[in-house]
């Protein structure tokens, strides 16, 4: 029956086809080695990948050697690598659970395209899915992630989804196959342990088919999940104008003003405790903003902005061009770039970022203006303003980058020698 389990599962869920490839990552537990077995015995042409994450010194090395016999008893090509896990978590400053995880997925992608493979398959099961949707309620979480372990991601498929460990567990010990127990899945040290020696034990008690119920539940939850990804969709099209800046007006017209917030800008870094803020600020007075790691969001006047981070780590340079003219010169309407009468420009140019006092005098205009209120008539946002650069020659102001020229040193009928201005990122 595990056999039959496993394919109709396989099928069910179109995770490979009879002629694919299949990529086994094998740990030498008891889930692996079960996958592995039991795709063969239905047929597939397996080959086998094997990290040691030096982690548990001769324990690891025991697996290693176990993976190896395994492999060559069933004449299954085996690719062995290992990595050094406390570097690596040091350096990105990730856990080690975090770090293995990474190093793994990146050599396992890797090695399915050197290989020639369709899929890596990984041995994931049912308990290891509501153990998953547990720890997800435990963190905080979405929709989403109540519906447990996907069957794919990418290229990676799980076909032992729709088996439990029990399952596992007697399916080898009628193949009379040995495997390897990590000794640090009998420790309570990490979270997903916690669940599944403390937790998961207390709820069978009060409920034998705990596990079943549960997953149950995330299968329907998966459903629902669809329904709503598409409300969620439809209502992201109505309130975001391009992605990066969202409505507010049209945002609490919705149903769910809050559940659009989240969906959009939680895959940007931004937390429960920041998203309840930001929705609470939505009536509040414009210019405030909130940050993570890599994103910025500001709440303007009627939109919220998203902004990269990086943006405003990118730095420019000054790009000058001098001509001779003779005779009237007709100056080109075009945005990014400044002509200016070259002999009225006496000191020299430089490029910063605008200061609190700057004036000049528009272009068309005769009196002074300040920098801060031109940039306040154009309605900029505040991160449009903290971006906003100023040609200055000597203190003067000559040119509002991409904006307005100062009109002391306009192009006039007199203009001899002509300075084009144009500003690009510096590498």
């Amino acid at each position: 029956m595990f056999k039959e389990k496993v394919y109709q599962y396989i099928t069910e869920k179109q995770l490979f086809q009879p002629a694919d490839k299949v990529l086994v990552a094998l740990s030498g537990g008891a889930d692996s080695v079960a996958l592995l077995r039991v795709l063969l015995e239905l047929g597939f042409s397996c080959q086998a990948v094997h990290c040691n994450f030096c982690l548990r010194n001769d324990e690891s090395d025991r697996d290693e050697e176990f993976v190896r016999a395994l492999c060559r008893e069933r004449q299954v090509n085996l690719e062995v690598r290992h990595f050094d896990t406390e570097s690596y978590a040091n350096t990105h400053r990730i856990s080690i659970e975090m770090a293995a995880r990474e190093l793994r997925y990146a050599w396992f992608e890797e090695m399915r395209c050197r290989m020639g493979c369709d899929v890596i398959a990984v041995a994931h099961h049912r308990n290891d899915s509501a153990e998953t949707l547990i720890l997800n309620l435990l963190r905080g979480t979405g929709i989403r992630g109540l519906k447990g372990i996907a069957p794919v991601n990418g290229t990676v498929v799980r076909p032992l989804l729709g088996v439990d460990r029990d399952e596992i567990r007697r399916y080898l010990a009628e193949l009379k196959q040995a495997y390897v127990t990590d000794s640090t899945n009998l420790q309570d040290e990490y979270m997903r342990n916690k669940i599944r020696l403390n937790i998961f034990p207390k709820f069978q008690e009060i409920n034998p088919s705990f596990v079943e119920s549960l997953l149950e539940t995330s299968e329907r939850l998966t459903q629902v999940e669809a329904v709503y990804r598409k409300g969620i969709d439809e209502g992201l099209k109505r309130v975001l104008k391009d992605g990066r800046q969202m409505a507010i007006g049209a945002l609490l017209q919705e149903v769910s003003p809050q559940a659009l917030l989240y969906e959009w800008l939680h895959p940007f870094g931004f937390n429960a405790s920041q998203l309840k803020d930001i929705f609470q600020g939505l009536n509040g007075p414009c210019g405030r903003w909130y940050q993570t790691a890599e994103w910025r969001l500001l709440r303007d006047r009627e939109l919220l902005i998203l902004s990269p981070k990086e943006a405003a780590d990118i730095h420019y340079r000054l790009v000058t061009e001098r001509f001779p003219v003779e005779g009237p010169f007709s100056v080109p309407h075009v945005p990014d770039k400044a002509y200016l009468d070259a002999d009225k420009v006496t000191a020299q140019l430089s490029l910063r970022k605008w200061q609190s006092g700057d004036r000049f005098i528009p272009y068309g205009m005769k009196h002074f203006k300040r920098v801060r209120d031109y940039l306040r008539d154009r309605k900029f946002t505040r991160f449009e303003k903290e971006e906003q650069y100023v040609v200055t020659a000597g203190d003067t102001i000559v040119w509002l980058v991409n904006e307005r020229t100062d009109h002391r040193f306009r192009v006039t009928e007199q203009t001899r020698n002509v300075l084009v201005l144009s500003v690009e990122k510096h590498v």
